[in-house]
């Protein structure tokens, strides 16, 4: 049998650099930060980075959700995954990795985390029984991402949530402006010594995050797509929508789009 690598879980981390700081904060993270804080741990298998242009920020809704305050943040995204069965190990190195880099004076001050949280994979689903599978999303160099986050209803479970996802998928899957790949995790906690500049989440035992991964701009086919899918969950009563957010991918090595973020 062919050994195969899983997802167990995954770090979330959305943040925002202060006004004027933009290219300083992308370089720093791309040329140092998205490898040594993040990707040098052996139980990190891969990693993207995503943007949230002007443009893009305009079709987040809620205006004001528990993921952006201020519908103006969150402009980079990074994403990780984290090989099933070693959560664990890979926390407790994150934690100290971090903190080792803080004292060598490798972190970037003008930056906000909106919001950094670890999620624990769930299950995924694809368009085709040959397409790409959620441990080669972040490989695949898809355009766009949909990122749609939610909590369940008193009751409600993953099964629940996974059962209703994959009757709307059925539909979203045909249609030219929907994704390739989903994928669904539900938050895990923190360390109790994790940084303190990382916020931490209400109602954490209830959320969950879906990354709706696209071979298009997100943009196409906005109105007619993603910008039914909050009414259509709250409708389902199973979940209640918090947030819809389109992103695209960063070109590493250039300061595309720092130019474009409010």
């Amino acid at each position: 049998m062919i050994p195969q690598i899983e997802l167990g879980t995954l770090l979330y981390t959305m943040v925002e650099p202060h006004r004027g700081h933009e290219v300083d904060y992308n370089r720093w993270y791309e040329h140092d930060h998205f490898y040594s804080g993040c990707m040098v741990g052996a139980d990190t298998f891969a990693g993207d980075r995503f943007v949230a242009t002007r443009r893009l920020k305009a079709l987040r809704y809620p205006a004001v959700s528990p993921m952006t305050p201020d519908p103006s943040i969150g402009s980079f995204l990074a994403v990780y995954w984290v090989l099933k069965g070693h959560h664990d190990e890979w926390n407790r190195w994150s934690v100290d990795n971090v903190t080792q880099l803080h004292a060598q004076g490798r972190m970037f001050a003008e930056r906000d985390h909106i919001h950094t949280a670890l999620y624990e994979h769930a299950w995924a689903l694809q368009r085709g029984d040959h397409t790409t599978s959620i441990e080669l999303a972040l490989d695949r160099g898809y355009q766009g991402l949909v990122v749609n986050v939610g909590e369940l209803a008193d009751g409600a479970s993953f099964d629940d949530l996974r059962a209703w996802t994959t009757t709307w998928s059925g539909r979203a899957f045909v249609a030219g402006w929907g994704p390739d790949l989903i994928g669904t995790s539900g938050l895990l906690p923190l360390l109790d010594d994790a940084p303190a500049d990382v916020p931490r989440v209400v109602n954490a035992d209830r959320r969950f995050l879906q990354l709706h991964f696209l071979d298009h701009d997100p943009e196409e086919g906005w109105a007619d797509g993603w910008a039914q899918f909050g009414s259509q969950l709250d409708a389902s009563g199973i979940a209640t929508h918090l947030w819809t957010a389109p992103f695209i991918q960063t070109v590493f090595g250039t300061d595309t789009y720092t130019d474009e973020l409010s």
